[in-house]
């Protein structure tokens, strides 16, 4: 097939910014466009692997079919939709589906081209027979970018049963790509590519030559000199080049690292008199003025920069333009940088190869991830060859030059997280019977890399293994096993699968609804269920095992907690959450614990939906409006009696201590005081209006005792009948009757009007005394509750 663009695909040629094809994807482009099997590609970086996606989703977009780009993160997804505008002045439609925006079903459902995350592909693909994710089935080609992904820690496992749950429910044809696997036949068995479409193309494929080593460093005791040691043997590296006119992309862990390392080498670069262009450069100078960021700005001065995530996308957009034009020619980055933009440089330093986890403390950089960012070595067109270099602590140096050497195979996750995916098959129906799982089984890659490794994963023992896992889910309650050999999910299978739980916390979870429920039905009131009980079910989350107390944390985590021995049981990690969890519903979290804060409060949030779940279906809906309540001041910062105002739209944390600060802490006592009220209260005229207005849509609870006696004589009984009256918005609430402690009835419904019948038995006690309780398990509202007491005569 020729190399012009125009003659492969006409109806696409301007998508495509060039008029040829290079040499890699000339000997690509007849599996892509003229066959029909799945295709594998493993290509160095730099080589083009981007305008292979492009191809296969032209080719199904050609056939009037849907397409599906799995990004391996999140911020990805986001520049593919900005990036292929181009689809979109053709008159195809693409859609970003990810957890950071509400799903609108109606655009995924009529997108051509889907980009999405293997998370979300993951979330789609359980859900698919609800409404709300039917659009996954309608995937006829589906791009996976860097497959490699599959050997990330649990990203890995969840890439890996998605595509094998994708591939079952609509049999897409798959387009794996990747810049690093060495193992490229293991990955093209598990997706069925033929060796027609299985492609290795080696270093020679690269369009410049890449020379990668190692440079260590003296280790010393203090961490953060030794970073500085760090940048300065990455600067003693990148010199060179930088006088020669090159330029050098340094990565970094974190993206504090990268505005600090960027504000140290301007620094240090003057005083070595390195000569940078940009210093020069009246034009760039004025153009400076344009980046939002003003450390940012004060830094490209100098021809240095930096670059990560949280940068606005304008000054992203602004560095990368920069920098490829040679305005910049010292780049300081986060890993985010190696996965997305392709941005060479002519030397590209690692200058740190672990990095803090807020989850996990320090950790490793991935391999893979090691050598996606030295990939980035050479600069097309402009190098002959490009360096490379990780700078390593002495006793590391030999580990680092075999993954140079050797590279790296990937390896499945699966098995670490075996019981929760196998769980979740289950839950869906995909799996119903005891051959249903061992057929499921030889569906992942998990089972071919096995076979090609059989003693490193113990093949022999695979199946056993898998049936070992299904026993354990069936005696921890999360699985039924009939005398038929079927399965099936319990409710707490199900639960754990819909909310995505390690199984250890869905027992957790279980658990204190079990608690919770025994000890109301022995008429102990919600005695298990209350805001410490919360906050240290969630802290004790196995989501949250691997989070580490640095020494620097301690005294600030004792001070919250009130102690060094509180919440001893929950150790070190645990006591982290649980200290942060606490300071944020106080709306105030020490220095000391905000660089982790977010990240945990975010992880925090999911559990307590789940766990309101949980709660609702076990221990009702009490318990449940309970943990809604402790999410809503975990994810606002306000007081217990601040909390129910949250539940109105437009109220956030400033409004709401406001409010309550003037006795206004109910949306009931909302509307009672009306618009003029809440101006008095200190809103603004407009904002109180809005606010009253919001309140409307709320529930307004009215009970309405009818005729109950204020006594009944020894021995008799009498039925009576008590209506629940709602004049509000809709919401689903629970209904709960009690007489002296002891439940009578309970039921959980939407509210319009509930008529609910309470018999009045004169027994052998003085007085009976009657509670009606109203809560509403979706809202942090507080319970509504009223009581009557009726003497025995």
């Amino acid at each position: 097939m020729a190399g012009a663009v125009a003659d492969a695909l006409p109806e696409f040629a301007d998508v495509f910014p060039f008029e040829r094809f290079n040499r890699m994807q000339r000997e690509a482009l007849p599996a892509l466009v003229g066959k029909e099997g799945n295709v594998v590609v493993s290509a160095p970086t730099a080589s083009g692997k981007t305008v292979l996606a492009e191809l296969a989703i032209c080719r199904a977009l050609d056939r009037g079919e849907t397409a599906l780009f799995v990004a391996p993160l999140r911020a990805l997804t986001n520049e593919k939709e900005a990036e292929w505008e181009r689809f979109e002045s053709l008159g195809y439609s693409v859609y970003v589906v990810t957890g950071e925006r509400d799903l609108n079903s109606r655009r995924a459902k009529r997108a051509d081209v889907l980009v999405m995350t293997p998370e979300k592909v993951d979330s789609a693909t359980r859900k698919h027979d609800s409404p709300k994710y039917e659009f996954i089935t309608d995937v006829a080609c589906c791009v996976i970018d860097e497959v490699h992904l599959l050997d990330a820690d649990r990203r890995g496992s969840v890439l890996e049963v998605a595509v094998s749950r994708l591939r079952r429910l609509c049999e897409p044809r798959i387009v794996a790509l990747s810049a690093t696997m060495g193992n490229v036949r293991d990955v093209a068995e598990w997706l069925d590519a033929p060796p027609e479409c299985t492609f290795d193309f080696g270093s020679d494929y690269r369009p410049v030559d890449l020379h990668a080593d190692v440079r260590t460093y003296t280790h010393g005791e203090n961490a953060f000199a030794d970073k500085y040691r760090r940048l300065y043997r990455a600067l003693d590296i990148a010199e060179p080049h930088l006088r020669e006119e090159g330029q050098a992309l340094v990565f970094v862990a974190s993206r504090q690292d990268t505005v600090r390392a960027a504000e140290k080498a301007r620094d240090e670069l003057a005083s070595r008199d390195v000569p940078m262009a940009a210093r020069g450069d009246s034009d760039f100078q004025g153009r400076a003025e344009e980046l939002e960021n003003t450390s940012l700005r004060r830094s490209v001065t100098d021809g240095v920069a930096f670059h990560h995530a949280g940068l606005s996308k304008h000054d992203k957009d602004l560095i990368e333009g920069w920098f490829r034009e040679g305005s910049i020619e010292l780049l300081f980055s986060t890993s985010t940088l190696a996965w997305g933009v392709n941005l060479p440089a002519r030397c590209v330093v690692l200058r740190d190869t672990k990095h803090h986890d807020p989850l996990k403390g320090e950790v490793d950089m991935s391999p893979l991830d090691v050598l996606q960012m030295l990939g980035r070595a050479g600069r097309p067109g402009y190098d002959n060859v490009g360096y490379a270099w990780v700078i390593c602590d002495g006793a590391e140096a030999d580990k680092y030059r075999r993954l140079l050497r050797e590279g790296k195979p990937i390896e499945s996750r699966l098995a670490e997280d075996l019981d929760a995916h196998l769980n979740a098959e289950i839950a869906m129906g995909t799996i119903r019977d005891l051959e249903d799982v061992m057929d499921w089984l030889e569906t992942t890659f998990y089972y071919v890399r096995a076979g090609s490794e059989p003693e490193d994963y113990d093949f022999a023992g695979l199946r056993k293994r898998v049936r070992g896992t299904l026993d354990s889910l069936v005696e921890s309650g999360f699985v039924e096993l009939g005398e038929d050999l079927s399965v099936s999910a319990t409710p707490l299978g199900t639960l754990a699968s819909a909310y995505y739980l390690r199984l250890d916390t869905a027992e957790r979870f279980g658990e204190l609804a079990d608690r919770e429920s025994r000890e109301s039905r022995d008429g102990q009131g919600s005695g298990a269920i209350d805001t410490d009980a919360v906050l240290t079910t969630i802290a004790g989350a196995a989501e949250f095992d691997s989070v580490s107390a640095r020494q620097a944390e301690r005294d600030a985590i004792n001070a919250v907690l009130g102690g060094q021995n509180v919440a001893a049981d929950l150790g070190g990690g645990g006591r982290k959450v649980l200290a942060v969890l606490r300071a944020s519903i106080a709306g105030s979290t020490p220095q000391e614990l905000r660089s982790d804060a977010w990240v945990v409060r975010q992880n925090a949030l999911r559990l307590l939906g789940a766990l309101r779940a949980f709660l609702a279906r076990f221990a009702g809906p009490e318990a449940a409006n309970c943990a809604r309540r402790v999410e809503a001041r975990i994810e606002h910062g306000v007081s217990p009696d601040a909390v129910s105002l949250t539940a109105i739209s437009g109220v956030g944390p400033g409004r709401a201590s406001k409010l309550a600060s003037r006795d206004v802490t109910t949306p009931g006592e909302v509307r009672a005081a009306g618009t003029e009220g809440l101006v008095a209260a200190g809103l603004s005229e407009g904002v109180a209006d809005a606010v009253y207005e919001n309140a409307e849509e709320l529930p307004a609870i009215g009970i309405d005792w009818g005729e109950f006696p204020d006594w009944i004589a020894s021995g008799e009984n009498e039925i009576c009948e008590v209506s629940v009256i709602n004049e509000g918005g809709d919401a689903r609430g629970g209904v709960r009757v009690t007489v002296n402690g002891i439940e009578m009835s309970g039921t959980t419904t939407y509210l319009g009007e509930a008529t609910v019948p309470v018999g009045v038995f004169g027994g052998d006690v003085e007085e009976l005394r009657f509670a009606v309780r109203v809560t509403f398990p979706e809202l942090p509202i507080e319970p509504i509750a009223e009581t009557r007491t009726v003497a025995v005569e």
